[in-house]
């Protein structure tokens, strides 16, 4: 076992304690979005928390990962910081969500700090620029030739102003806008956030959503002479085994090429801190739920479908037992809050120590073990 802590948490970090969080967010977003347009200033932060192992090299739907701890979705909604990702030792980038029309998202306050729990709940309501805003961030990254760095996926959201009926229409909307920068695609129906977005979740209509994409797919990779993109189905933690079963059953069949599980609950079993606030909750009361999900996914597809895991990863044991469980990669959002820029260098540190304590030589040899 290695250190269970998140690690400790500075006196800087304390003072942003004392602060909203989403005041907090948006500063240190603004100072990455900076930072990561200076090549020093890159430079500077590699030197504290870069990571480069080759044991921790995972090959994934035709993809070069240097690491399996990934940035999840939520935290650069608007791909602001993609360029400066890499230098805190990030394996890979989830940016979004991003929904076709952008939007504010749900009033404020509306993101809450359970320090007793470290977790968080939001219901930012897939609060974005947009698809073609991001679309021209995107574009004038890659004629600085600042991206590419790790590979990047993009989180795609239905609009709040859409029916459920097109929302087939919107995913595509953004999916062609988007599709040159992304390394794979994530199709997020499981947000408790936007109201009926879990509908989608639905055999029926995950099916008709999962038909367009793909057929999208198809056509956009065609146009460029090239493989289609990967595409994920991101799920709720909230969905019963025959629901998942139901998931599992469209995805397979659309040819879908994994499932990250998983998204924020609706759930407050377990909680230390009492809340009455509406929205998603993340990080280590949702871990435990994540990794049964992970398993249950692993064990009904023989290890077929490659599962991205999210949920209360904030140490190297929480990621070590995902990848267990059968995760090929993991993601953080809540661990980054509550442990620090560091974050990242400790788990993969840790994740060696374990993989050397069980005496292999790759990730691979231990997933779904």
């Amino acid at each position: 076992m290695t250190d269970d802590r998140p690690g400790s948490t500075g006196s800087f970090q304390r003072l942003l304690f004392h602060f909203p969080p989403e005041t907090v967010h948006d500063l240190i977003a603004w100072i990455l979005k900076v930072g990561g347009r200076l090549g020093w200033g890159r430079w500077v932060i590699e030197r504290f928390w870069g990571v480069a192992d080759e044991r921790l090299n995972v090959q994934l739907f035709g993809i070069d990962f240097p690491n399996p701890v990934g940035l999840a979705a939520g935290w650069d909604k608007n791909a602001i910081a993609v360029p400066i990702w890499s230098s805190f030792g990030f394996g890979f980038v989830e940016v979004g969500s991003i929904t076709a029309v952008g939007q504010s998202g749900n009033p404020q306050p509306r993101l809450f700090r359970l320090k007793d729990d470290l977790a968080l709940i939001n219901r930012m309501g897939f609060n974005n620029d947009g698809a073609e805003k991001v679309a021209k961030r995107l574009e004038g990254f890659t004629r600085r030739r600042l991206l590419k760095r790790i590979p990047i996926g993009i989180n795609l959201g239905k609009s709040r102003v859409t029916p459920i009926d097109r929302a087939v229409d919107d995913y595509l909307f953004s999916l062609e806008r988007l599709y040159p920068f992304g390394d794979y695609f994530a199709i997020n129906v499981s947000s408790p956030n936007t109201p009926g977005l879990r509908q989608l979740q639905d055999r029926g209509r995950l099916e008709e959503l999962l038909a367009g994409v793909q057929e999208k797919n198809r056509g956009l990779a065609g146009a460029l002479n090239d493989n289609p993109k990967p595409i994920l189905v991101k799920i709720a933690p909230d969905l019963t085994e025959p629901q998942i079963d139901e998931v599992l059953s469209v995805v397979e069949r659309w040819g879908v090429a994994g499932i990250i599980a998983t998204n924020t609950t609706v759930s407050r079993e377990g909680l230390r801190t009492l809340v009455h606030e509406e929205g998603g909750l993340s990080g280590r009361p949702l871990r435990s739920r994540s990794t049964e999900i992970i398993r249950y996914i692993r064990c009904r597809t023989g290890g077929r479908l490659p599962t991205i895991g999210v949920g209360g990863i904030l140490t190297a044991d929480d990621a070590y037992e995902k990848i267990r469980a059968g995760a090929s990669l993991v993601q953080l959002y809540t661990g980054l809050v509550y442990g620090g820029p560091g974050v990242v260098k400790r788990i993969c540190k840790g994740l060696i120590e374990l993989m050397e304590h069980d005496g292999v030589q790759s990730l691979g040899k231990i997933e779904g073990s």
